[in-house]
């Protein structure tokens, strides 16, 4: 396997590996890392439907991309995803596969096509005063010496951020600005998380700097995650013969690296798994609330063996966002349940992960749930009572079907730090007309909330729309009668759903195919990867398209990560949007680092790097400088995402 870059490979369609008719594959879990190597084994492996075989624990294919209407519970949506214009692998297999909304087209082409016509953008990014605009105003408001924080993780090698965390790097410099109001909210990071994955995000996104402030950098699909993004691939995989089995819990794979002393040679041998068959317990497998009648019963599947040989590919999904992720209802909370159960992704991961140690580290992750979860809800509005507050905070009407928020609405003065957002409307095909399905999230689950004095993870669906409602600055008359009657609020607590932001170090995740693997790979949030970020589709789908590029020998390169981080155009364009448009001369300087800076800018004022500065405003434009020529800059200019 390797990387490639530009339009020639990304066009180019490779030749059949040898052999591929008489291999078998098992994927286990139909999460998007899943789906995606199943449709690369399709698509660019040429692998026989029939030959491939998806193992999913859930009654259902999605993991975390979900987005469906449960009877007697309501619409729900564990979370949501922002795409960027720069996922290289998920445009790459997403312009061969045929969207929900318009079979005759791509999921590209349709999703290209709308976010064109309804660009997104947010034109209220916070709130506080319960619904007023807290006028972040687009700004960032870092001083120099935040700058220089944020600036000193980018440039600090990997190697020496390991087990590190975010507050050995920021200050209440970085940690007090609309910056880290902005991040924190956007991408789940806490204060305790890893400062080698906040490097990567800085150096990934460096190109979406810009669109930071009011979300102009993201783009959203027509419907739910699911409708939208999981339903188009498992139509795919079916028209192709590919084998779902799903309510099957992998216990365990076995590998012959136990026994081995030489040549580092590992093989998967046997995959031994439970078909489950009792509904009440796949309801509580799913998260459910009980429905008071059938308890789940305990050993009711029915365990079976997969022998493997060499001939036979095994792609595993270690660990999961979404494991024990808990439904509660209107008038019930959610449980918070971390305990780990056979089949669950981290008890798998950690039978596998005992027989070699290049195959992870998962105590690493899910060891301390108290700092890996957050609490999510989906609030479905039954009348029209609710939506003057939510238009009157995003500036659009909740039921154009366009752009409503643009992303999320954080609370700046939330003790749950509670944001909210509305993609376009309906978020889901049954969706009864003029109903509004709201998605929010609260990071901190365990401290009372200033409307609701309980913490979020005690708040049955009725309470924490009613904390909502405060921050929307519904009447606090009104607040309980429009929970109850005006919207249908269904909570979902996650315990592990930030656990790949967690310190690590090498060796913590395994490699995608780890040395010495013959027939095996490791896919999705918790395989090592270089350069790409966690918790994006993005990740999910590379490492699906690795796997399979390596284990076939697939002759085609697999997109490198986007390589803003190496752009001069961009770091200087994110230099100047960093410091909210003030130019680098601005900086506090002494009087010996100002005449040094003046000389050296007199040096090189009759070159393309003087115009550079100048085009991206690093240095201002003045009366002496205007005429200065500028160099052709490209695709890429200061404001454009």
């Amino acid at each position: 396997m390797y990387y490639s870059s530009g339009n020639y490979e990304a066009f180019a369609h490779p030749l059949p590996p040898e052999g591929v008719e008489n291999k078998q594959a098992y994927i286990i879990g139909s999460g998007l890392a899943g789906l995606a190597a199943a449709c690369f084994l399709v698509r660019d492996g040429r692998m026989p439907g029939e030959k491939i075989h998806i193992l999913e624990r859930d009654p259902r294919a999605g993991g975390g991309c979900d987005g469906w209407e449960y009877p007697g519970l309501g619409f729900t949506m564990r979370g949501g995803r922002e795409m960027d214009n720069h996922f290289e692998v998920m445009w790459d297999l997403f312009r061969d596969i045929p969207s929900i909304e318009d079979p005759s087209v791509s999921v590209l082409d349709y999703y290209y096509w709308l976010n064109k016509r309804d660009p997104n953008y947010s034109l209220c990014r916070a709130t506080q005063d319960r619904g007023r605009d807290a006028h972040t105003d687009n700004k960032f408001n870092l001083s120099d010496k935040a700058c220089m924080e944020i600036m000193n993780l980018f440039f600090t090698p990997e190697e020496e951020l390991q087990d590190k965390v975010i507050t050995e790097y920021f200050s209440d410099e970085v940690l007090n600005s609309n910056f880290w109001l902005y991040w924190r909210t956007m991408f789940a990071f806490e204060n305790w998380h890893s400062a080698l994955e906040m490097k990567r995000y800085v150096t990934r996104f460096v190109h979406h700097l810009g669109g930071l402030p009011d979300f102009s950098a993201l783009r959203f699909t027509r419907y739910n995650q699911y409708e939208s993004m999981i339903l188009p691939m498992v139509n795919y995989l079916e028209a192709h013969g590919v084998d779902f089995q799903f309510n099957t819990h992998v216990t365990d794979v076995r590998f012959s690296c136990d026994d081995a002393k030489d040549d580092n040679r590992k093989l998967a041998t046997e995959i031994r798994l439970v078909r489950e068959n009792n509904p009440a317990a796949i309801d509580a497998a799913e998260g459910l609330p009980e429905d008071g009648k059938t308890a789940p019963a305990a050993d009711t599947g029915r365990e079976e063996t997969i022998p493997l040989t060499e001939n036979d590919l095994v792609f595993i999904t270690p660990g999961s966002l979404v494991a024990h992720s808990s439904f509660g209802s209107q008038d019930a909370p959610a449980r918070f349940a971390p305990e780990l159960t056979p089949g669950d992704g981290w008890d798998l991961w950690k039978k596998i992960a005992a027989q070699s140690p290049e195959f992870g580290r998962p105590e690493k992750f899910c060891g301390d749930p108290e700092k890996s979860n957050w609490e999510s809800a989906t609030v479905t509005t039954l009348d029209e009572k609710i939506l003057p507050y939510i238009e009157k905070i995003c500036k659009r009407d909740p039921l154009s079907g366009g752009v409503v928020t643009g992303g999320i609405v954080s609370v700046k003065d939330s003790s749950w730090l509670l944001s909210w957002t509305i993609n376009r409307q309906p978020q889901f095909r049954a969706q009864p007309e003029g109903q509004v399905c709201v998605w929010l999230y609260g990071l901190f689950t365990d401290v009372p909330g200033d409307y609701v004095k309980k913490p979020m993870r005690d708040c049955t669906g009725k309470e924490i729309c009613e904390e909502w409602l405060y921050h929307l600055g519904v009447p606090e008359e009104q607040i309980e009668e429009l929970a109850e009657h005006s919207a249908n609020t269904v909570p979902c607590m996650m315990p592990y759903t930030t656990a790949f932001f967690m310190p690590r170090a090498d060796g913590d995740r395994p490699l995608v195919v780890p040395e010495g693997a013959v027939n095996f790979a490791f896919i999705g949030q918790f395989a090592e990867t270089p350069r790409d970020t966690i918790f994006t589709t993005e990740y999910s789908m590379r490492t699906g398209m690795e796997a399979v590029y390596t284990l076939l020998a697939i002759d085609r390169g697999v997109p490198e990560v986007w390589g803003s981080v190496f752009d001069l155009r961009v770091l200087l364009n994110a230099t100047v949007l960093l410091r909210d448009g003030k130019p680098a001369t601005d900086m506090n300087m002494n009087v010996l680092e100002k005449l040094l800076l003046s000389k050296g800018l007199k040096e090189i004022e009759h070159t393309d790097i003087y115009g550079l500065l100048k085009e991206f405003g690093v240095i201002p434009t003045t009366d002496e400088n205007r005429d200065v020529p500028v160099p052709a800059t490209g695709a890429v200019w200061p404001g454009i995402h």
